[in-house]
């Protein structure tokens, strides 16, 4: 069980690893969001880059990485720190992607389908979180770190495990991490809003 346990990370990475948008572009025969737009290759720059049907397909694929292998670990009972690290594995696959040269995009899709796969009810909540936000003050960048900036909290709250909150730490400061041109641009109140026609992807 212990070698099981510590292959779930591994999974989670390499599927995590796949990249949606560059294979939903490649089949749709549409630019290669890594050179086009924001040069981010997730679910808004594929929008901006082929429209709203490749943007869905991203969106979905994104989540589904981070959703099953999570899944998949707590459905075999793996220990809470294990069902964690798989989480944290299959966003660091989606930021730093073996199989397309370490550059990936930033996580929030990937990050929601984790937390889903860990506990829906969490997941819930964060969506819920993002919701609000972006409803409230129309930038998308906001509203994912202010629901991954809550989803320690919420992780407390729902699991009481110290080992998946320490995750969910991680997980948050994936997102920060990745999304440092966006903090510096919301300071700045240059940060594009939903709808704008250059939003930040």
């Amino acid at each position: 069980m212990h070698l099981m346990q510590l292959l779930f990370p591994v999974l989670g990475y390499l599927v995590g690893s796949i990249s949606t948008a560059i294979i939903v572009c490649k089949l749709m025969k549409l630019e290669d969001p890594r050179t086009h737009g924001s040069g981010n290759p997730g679910a808004t720059n594929v929008l901006r880059v082929g429209g709203k049907l490749p943007a869905v397909l991203t969106l979905i694929g994104d989540a589904a990485k981070g959703f099953l292998p999570v899944f998949a670990a707590q459905s075999l009972d793996i220990a809470p720190l294990y069902v964690g690290l798989t989480a944290v594995a299959a966003v660091l696959g989606h930021l730093y992607p073996v199989f397309f040269q370490f550059k990936g995009g930033k996580g929030v899709a990937t990050g929601f389908g984790a937390i889903f796969g860990i506990y829906w009810l969490v997941g819930l909540l964060t969506i819920a979180s993002w919701l609000a936000v972006s409803l409230a003050f129309r930038y998308s960048s906001l509203a994912a770190l202010a629901s991954f900036a809550m989803l320690p909290l919420y992780l407390w709250i729902t699991t009481r495990s110290l080992a998946l909150v320490g995750c969910g730490l991680a997980l948050t400061a994936l997102v920060f991490w990745r999304h440092r041109a966006n903090i510096s641009r919301l300071l700045k109140r240059t940060e594009p809003k939903i709808g704008a026609s250059k939003q930040a992807g």
